[in-house]
């Protein structure tokens, strides 16, 4: 975790081991850029005149031992045109910035990118996106790796907030906090990251933050609130699953209850996926983690609401016990579901999840999932897929997730697509056929939510870079932090 600290002192006083300013094209330069280059005597004018300094969005140019600059280190980032600048090219440059600073041996940054003006968003929305780009940035994962030896890396980065006083970077570090245990949690390997891993990691979370209590639900238990689903998908496995709850009771009132798809590795069962890219079905915890998440940066903040994560944690797996296609399995709720596909699991532990988590009566319910390749084909890996039958509530996470940058983009939830479930061996079946495949989960996870406050969030394109460095992103850790913080 980065250090995120006010900057006070111009740029060419600041004892940073590097300095960060940005440049228009057409040889503009901003106020701080402007002040290092006068100290310098024209050092960037000069390169931008030569071409060496473009201020395209997002290049970047690492300056080494520039006269009259107390940091050893300028890195000059372009901002594109002036005249276009928006939030957009706000995020990208700053992003490209931390990007760049990966393998430098520089401990201390300053950054003096915030003190840009963006339209429409204000010094704490320009802080909390730098601070998080930084953190992001600056994340390694090292879990499973040899020791290296030790090098000097990034501990901490100062802001330029001018006369701001809030306490944006004081929440920057929890959502950062959050989105780093979430990431960690979806790149360990499933050897490692199984079911009783994932209570363990419950437990050490409260043991962090008091304010959270900790209840972890055996098969036996399960078997007596006859979750049939979760526990056909469990069958096949010599790991145990769990269903972890992580109650924070920070204030008075219905809880807001999170329900995370735990599948801690996915081989799709009986209906096995093909071996290429099987190895990423590592990340299909990733809504688990998220609510791990989530739970670790509501404490830090310690909100004043009562927040409820719900992890059902399983491992599918191909076995003589496994459950199989045409398979009839009874869920907690008391629903009979035809198992057409062994592979559509993620749907079967949260349904009984779903159930369970309406004994606390919660005032919103919703769910995250790396759910459905479908929702991937459908939103590519920009958006989160959204569903839900309340409008205000769906408005709502839309709105958080456009502040935070963590988008989410809405798909329909009509009565049309419910007749695609249909069967005539049991209630209804547990995939609906080609088309759609994305609606037709969130309408099957629908029925168990009837009469609820409810939305149904698709990660399966948001959860992980795909691809052998792909790494997990965090997502929608900053999303739903957004949109708690609107609820006090």
């Amino acid at each position: 975790m980065l250090e995120f600290k006010p900057l006070t002192g111009r740029p060419k006083d600041v004892a940073a081991s590097l300095v960060i300013v940005g440049v228009f094209e057409e040889r503009m330069l901003t106020s701080a850029a402007a002040e290092l280059d006068a100290a310098s005597t024209g050092v960037l004018k000069r390169l931008m005149e030569s071409g060496d300094v473009t201020g395209r969005v997002g290049t970047t140019s690492l300056l080494h031992q520039v006269g009259g600059l107390s940091a050893p280190r300028v890195l000059v980032v372009g901002l594109g045109e002036q005249r276009k600048f928006d939030a957009a090219r706000f995020l990208r440059a700053t992003r490209e910035a931390h990007k760049a600073l990966k393998g430098l041996p520089v401990e201390t940054v300053a950054s003096y990118l915030t003190e840009v003006e963006v339209p429409r968003q204000d010094m704490a929305w320009k802080l909390v996106q730098s601070a998080l780009a930084a953190d992001y940035s600056a994340y390694k994962y090292t879990a499973t790796l040899k020791a290296r030896p030790e090098r000097v890396e990034l501990r901490e980065v100062q802001f330029s907030a001018g006369s701001y006083q809030g306490d944006a970077l004081d929440r920057a570090t929890a959502v950062a906090a959050g989105v780093a245990l979430a990431r960690e949690l979806g790149n360990l390997p499933p050897n490692i990251c199984n079911p009783a891993y994932l209570a363990d990691q419950a437990i050490e979370l409260a043991r962090r933050h008091p304010e959270v209590q900790v209840q972890v639900l055996e098969r036996e238990e399960m078997e007596t609130l006859g979750m049939g689903a979760l526990l056909a998908v469990s069958a096949g496995s010599d790991n145990a699953p769990k269903l972890v709850v992580m109650d924070y009771k920070g204030g008075n009132g219905k809880p807001f209850v999170f329900v995370g798809k735990g599948i801690t590795f996915d081989t799709g069962g009986i209906d096995i996926k093909p071996a290429a890219g099987m190895e990423e079905m590592k990340f299909d915890m990733c809504g688990a983690a998220s609510v791990f998440g989530l739970m670790e940066a509501v404490a830090r903040l310690k909100l004043p609401l009562h927040v409820i994560g719900i992890t059902p944690a399983v491992e599918n797996m191909p076995d003589g016990k496994s459950y199989r296609p045409s398979d009839v399995v009874k869920t907690m709720a008391g629903h009979q579901v035809e198992i057409l596909n062994t592979d559509a699991e993620g749907r079967l532990i949260l349904c009984d999840a779903l159930t369970y988590a309406l004994r606390f009566e919660p005032h919103t319910l919703i769910d995250i999932a790396t759910l459905t390749g479908a929702c991937v084909v459908a939103l590519g890996t920009v958006a989160t897929g959204l569903m839900s039958r309340d409008d205000q509530l769906a408005d709502e996470l839309l709105a958080a997730g456009e502040i935070s940058t963590d988008r989410a983009w809405r798909l329909p939830l009509w009565e049309d697509y419910q007749s695609q479930l249909e069967t005539g061996f049991a209630d209804f079946a547990n995939i609906g056929g080609k088309y759609g495949g994305a609606i037709t989960a969130g309408c099957f996870l629908g029925r168990f939510t009837e009469g609820q406050r409810w939305a149904h969030l698709d990660i399966a394109g948001t959860a992980w870079d795909a691809g052998r460095k792909g790494t997990a992103t965090g997502r929608p850790v900053g999303m739903l932090v957004q949109w708690l913080l609107g609820q006090k």
